[in-house]
């Protein structure tokens, strides 16, 4: 009698067979922003022509719209790319930060949870405080890692501290939003 024995699901690659994922978390959309305003020009260029000329008809209009928005589908792409794919990842055995730059690079930070010392988070102007968004440092004994624009970056320090302390592991945990350090 043969077993049948499936082994656990993988949510990333690199995932070890005996390690859980606790929390899975990304950037802020606003990292996009560049990108989007970029795009914005795209149907306005493409409707250029058929401003200025109007001659050449509603047919040259709506073509060079079209054209527009796959212009702007196409500056948008990679930065979403890069938004979607990069993310961090927290499980009962590490921290392991993916970033997409562009199509074809990816780097791989991965800490182990022992390492961490302490986790902070800054939400700096108005901008931030509007739209949710700071960023958090994670020191360890290696240097620290600062991640920008990160989304609630309260909730996201609160989660990761109550998996260290679930994990056994004391890391302090400073609020720098209210610091005077300005």
């Amino acid at each position: 009698m043969s077993e049948n024995k499936k082994s656990p699901e993988k949510y990333f690659k690199d995932q070890y067979d005996d390690e859980d994922v606790l929390f899975v978390f990304r950037k802020h959309p606003i990292v996009m922003r560049k990108a989007l305003v970029l795009a914005s020009l795209g149907p306005l260029l493409g409707v250029l022509p058929a401003a200025i000329n109007p001659q050449l008809g509603f047919g040259f209009f709506f073509g060079g719209l079209a054209v527009g928005f796959v212009l702007s589908f196409l500056i948008m792409l990679p930065a979403w790319i890069a938004w979607y794919y990069s993310i961090f990842i927290v499980t009962d055995q590490r921290l392991i930060q993916i970033s997409q730059k562009g199509l074809f690079n990816r780097s791989v930070v991965d800490i182990g949870l022992a390492k961490i010392q302490s986790t902070n988070y800054e939400v700096r102007g108005i901008q931030a405080t509007l739209l949710g968004f700071g960023t958090i440092v994670i020191q360890t004994y290696m240097g620290d890692m600062v991640v920008h624009e990160v989304y609630h970056p309260e909730k996201v320090i609160k989660t990761i501290a109550t998996i260290l302390k679930d994990q056994g592991i004391v890391a302090e945990v400073l609020d720098e939003s209210t610091s005077d350090d300005n």
